[in-house]
């Protein structure tokens, strides 16, 4: 016969099992029982004060306005109309979108995102 397996002669060895189990149930239950009695609810008594409310901060007057190449592109409708020379004005020109060197006069970056304040 195999270890752990029970069998008529041996069923006997289990019967000390059941008064485990129902003494852990009990002492669960009545845990928690006790942590439920022990909670308690003080109701105020008489008129409250309101609580003052936190003045809301006023409201910004303008947004800071977004430019450069990507939300040019996102706003725009065609962004393949920005590589096009020969594009309507609609789209802007090229000297919106690059830094250009004061000193040499030529171009020195992409303007991707430019936050205006």
């Amino acid at each position: 016969m195999r270890a752990g397996v029970a069998t008529g002669k041996n069923l006997h060895a289990f019967g000390g099992k059941e008064k485990y189990m129902k003494t852990l149930m009990f002492a669960i239950l009545s845990a928690l029982a006790i942590t439920a009695s022990a909670q308690s609810f003080r109701a105020p008594i008489g008129p409250q004060q309101p609580v003052r409310a936190m003045a809301t901060p006023p409201p910004l007057l303008q947004r800071p306005s977004v430019e450069g190449v990507v939300p040019r592109a996102v706003r725009g409708g065609n962004p393949l109309q920005m590589l096009n020379p020969m594009a309507p004005a609609k789209y802007g020109t090229a000297a919106q979108s690059v830094v250009i060197d004061p000193e040499t006069g030529k171009w020195k970056g992409i303007k991707f995102f430019e936050i205006l304040f």
